[in-house]
């Protein structure tokens, strides 16, 4: 649900820059504490993740940097320290406790009952925030100054959907990694937004494509052996975005190029039909025959072409001769004086 606001802000590398720096969280949590309990390593990611965020969002602020220089620039900060500590770490003598380098690419089969009962409270309190604060994530998502001059605040309004946005994704990382975290933040929300222009659809589509990318991936995983269950779900989710870029009416590869040849073959219907009023026009008797082979002259003309007029009733052909009926005649005067005033 929340990657849905990540996509529509244009903030795709979010994700992947606070999943990364939430690495030397995790790291740093386990130096502190000498335990590897999950909910001390996830509050260590989250307070990093939360340090990144607002980093990122100062950078962007205070200087003439652009959003993505900031991001690829904390993402390569804080993942090259998080590596560092994981280094330092493997050198200890409990090195062989830590277990930290499944926070990289996720280990499904490490989570407990505990650890599912968090991610149901996190997610029942995201989704709780989401319907109390849905007029003004919609407002700021669309017009931030509208939202402004309505007495809201924006700052707000924005830290908070960051703040979720990062615990969203810092409850992830136990499953899919520090790596492939932020394509589960985005890949739903990108399947979704080729299916809707509505923002409740979107958001509704994404946490679908999202669950279910979860189920059939974890079932996938499960079937076989030595087969990791975060790289299979996100693999899962791509399909989904790939069906989508393909698939989907409104936007998808596919119907686009049925529409792009629908169009080309109305057009040139349209122009066939110009060019045979064109000729019909100098005659009094709208029925008068003529010759298909004149037809041949003309470019772009086929005998589907004809064949489609005849259909549609505009034409009718009697052997080698055809002519334009009085509906063919009205609706090719039309298409005539539409493009002689266009080429005007």
């Amino acid at each position: 649900m929340l990657g849905s606001f990540a996509v529509l802000r244009k903030q795709s590398l979010l994700g992947d820059a606070i999943s990364h720096a939430a690495l030397p969280g995790i790291a740093i949590a386990f130096l502190l504490t000498g335990t590897k309990d999950n909910n001390t390593l996830l509050l260590g990611a989250l307070i990093s993740g939360l340090i990144g965020t607002f980093w990122i969002r100062g950078i962007i602020k205070k200087t003439h940097l652009k959003s993505d220089t900031a991001l690829g620039l904390i993402l390569s900060l804080f993942f090259g320290f998080g590596m560092l500590l994981l280094t330092f770490i493997q050198k200890q003598p409990n090195a062989n406790q830590a277990g930290l380098d499944k926070y990289l690419f996720g280990q499904a089969a490490t989570l407990l009952e505990s650890d599912v009962w968090l991610m149901g409270s996190i997610t029942t309190l995201c989704l709780i925030v989401l319907l109390l604060f849905w007029k003004e994530f919609k407002m700021l998502l669309f017009d931030a100054d509208y939202t402004k001059t309505l007495g809201f605040n924006t700052k707000f309004i924005d830290i908070l959907i960051t703040t979720f946005i990062v615990l969203a994704i810092v409850l992830g990382l136990q499953t899919v990694g520090v790596v492939l975290m932020s394509a589960m933040l985005l890949a739903p929300a990108a399947a979704a937004r080729q299916w809707t222009n509505s923002l409740g659809t979107m958001v509704f589509l994404s946490a679908l494509f999202g669950a279910f990318s979860g189920v059939f991936g974890t079932a996938i995983s499960a079937s076989q052996n030595n087969l990791p269950t975060g790289p299979v779900i996100v693999i899962v989710a791509s399909v989904f975005v790939l069906v989508s870029f393909i698939c989907a009416p409104s936007r998808g590869l596919l119907f686009k190029q049925i529409r792009f040849i629908k169009n080309r073959r109305d057009l040139q219907l349209h122009k066939t039909l110009a060019f045979m009023y064109n000729i019909a026009e100098t005659h009094n008797n709208t029925a008068h025959p003529h010759a298909i082979k004149i037809l041949n002259n003309f470019q772009g003309f086929t005998k589907t072409t004809l064949q489609q007029l005849v259909k549609k009733n505009y034409v009718k052909l009697e052997g080698n001769m055809w002519y334009l009926t009085e509906e063919g005649f009205k609706t090719a005067a039309n298409l005539y004086n539409q493009q002689s005033t266009t080429n005007e």
